[in-house]
Parts: structure tokens; sequence; C-alpha cells
């Protein structure tokens, strides 16, 4: 039997609901997941075997994204249903090419706050504050005042491999609209979101496992992917499969459609 809690995860933490964050983490690879998350995946995997490539596709858009936004100039983020921080996490990204680098990590799973903050613990450049990106009031203060981002200055506003678990019920479109007025120009988002313009079988079924946990997943097209960057201006190549946004020479672009990404600009 397992024990009752992991040094990793408060002891509160229902173990036997499959939760997303630890989904994706088995995904990567990693070890914060328990049993009901692996079984969970591991049906997904039977129907969907590019599974475990589709989310090392959706971490290698945001390793690409966080990078040029670096280059870009941006040295601030503001990263948004960030996770469990496995490898490839924004603040190691950032500060690998810049070490002055200030990242706000921010979920509403506490397994990923506990989690981040202890992995950060030793990083007075980055912090985890446990909140719901749909409460983009909460969000923005705890990012200034526990984050020290200063919204005056461009910021890196990551939604990578989120806005599908926000159901078009709690407009999506409208959230990443605050935030984008809340930010100074010259600031630069960069959204991946899962599709079914591919495979649509494939992904009413992977919606049905997601019906268990406490994120159902809503799926979107193109073009409703690119309603979301209304007052930015999108960088090339524009919205696409995520593995050929400015792919670099080791990113994998062999398996199918399963999400799009584009990075834009707010002038």
């Amino acid at each position: 039997m397992p024990p009752a809690h992991s040094s990793w995860a408060p002891a509160e933490i229902d173990r036997d609901k499959p939760n997303a964050a630890r989904i994706y983490d088995f995904y990567l690879g990693g070890a914060h997941n328990f049993a009901a998350d692996r079984s969970l995946a591991e049906q997904a995997i039977a129907d969907w075997p590019e599974l475990p490539a589709i989310m090392r596709a959706n971490r290698s858009f945001l390793r690409r994204a966080v990078r040029f936004m670096v280059q870009c100039g941006v040295r601030q983020f503001l990263d948004l249903g960030s996770g469990l921080p496995t490898a490839g996490n924004v603040p190691t990204v950032a500060q690998e090419v810049d070490p002055s680098c200030r990242v706000v990590c921010v979920d509403k799973d506490p397994v990923a706050v506990v989690h981040s903050r202890a992995l950060l613990e030793d990083n007075p450049l980055a912090n985890a504050v446990q909140a719901d990106l749909r409460d983009t009031a909460t969000v923005l203060a705890a990012a200034t005042l526990e984050g020290g981002l200063d919204l005056t200055q461009p910021v890196g506003l990551l939604l990578v491999a989120v806005l599908h678990f926000v159901p078009d019920t709690d407009d999506p479109a409208g959230i990443v609209a605050a935030y984008r007025d809340a930010i100074a120009p010259g600031s630069l988002l960069a959204v991946n979101h899962a599709t079914a313009d591919a495979q649509p079988r494939k992904a009413a079924t992977h919606r049905q496992l997601y019906q268990r946990t406490a994120t159902p997943m809503t799926m979107r097209t193109r073009a409703q992917v690119t309603a979301l960057f209304a007052g930015f201006e999108l960088l090339p190549p524009g919205v696409v499969d995520m593995t050929h946004w400015q792919a670099d020479p080791d990113t994998d672009q062999s398996i199918s459609l399963a999400g799009y990404a584009a990075v834009g600009l707010k002038p």
C-alpha cells in the first residue's frame, strides 16, 4: 500500500482522483504522479500512442518560446498553469539564457505549487503562486506583490497547454484580454492549445477520459486559437502546428497535428 502522503504532495491531496498536472508529469517521464494518474494516462496512450510524444512537443514549444522571448529582450515571465516543475520548466530555460530573468509560476493545483516552491527555494528571482488563472485580478496582484514583476515593463505571458482546460463558459478569450490589458506594450504572449482538427476520433476519446479529472478538456479549432490573440500582432509563422513553430534541429516533427501554437506581440 502506498504511503498516506509523499514528501512532494500535501497530505490532504486526493490520490485517487486523476489530476491533469500529474498526468502530464507522467507523460514526460516524471515521478510526481499517483496510481490514478498513471492508470488514466495508460488508458489514453492505449488509444492514442503518440500522446507522450505530443506532450514532449508541448514542452519543446515552451522552451523555444521562452528562449525566443529572452532574445527579444523580455526579462520577466508570468507562467500561467505552470504545472509541476518537470524538466525544461520556465525558470530553468529563461535563466539559462539570462540569469537576471524573473519568473512567476502560477497554478491552482496545490501539489504543483508546493513542489514548485521547494524547487525554487534557492532561486530569489522565481516564485510559485497558488491561484486560478481565471481570477486575473488575484493573479496579477500576486505576480507584482509576491513575484516582483513590473507590469510597466514587457512581460512574457505564457499560456502553454492550459487554455484547453478553460471551458467556453469561462470565456478564455476574455481572460487573455484581461491579461493583455494589464501588461505593457512590447510584451509577448505564447499559447499552445490542443485541437481535434486532425484526429477527431482520438481527440473525442481523450476528452472523455479527462471528464474523470477536475479539469475537463475543451479542444479548439485553428480559428478559435487565433481569436485568443485579439489585440496582439501574431509573429511569424503565425498559428501553426506546435512542432512547426520556429522548429530547431532537435524538434520532433513526426507526430500528427495535435495542437496549435503561436506567439504574439502587444503593440
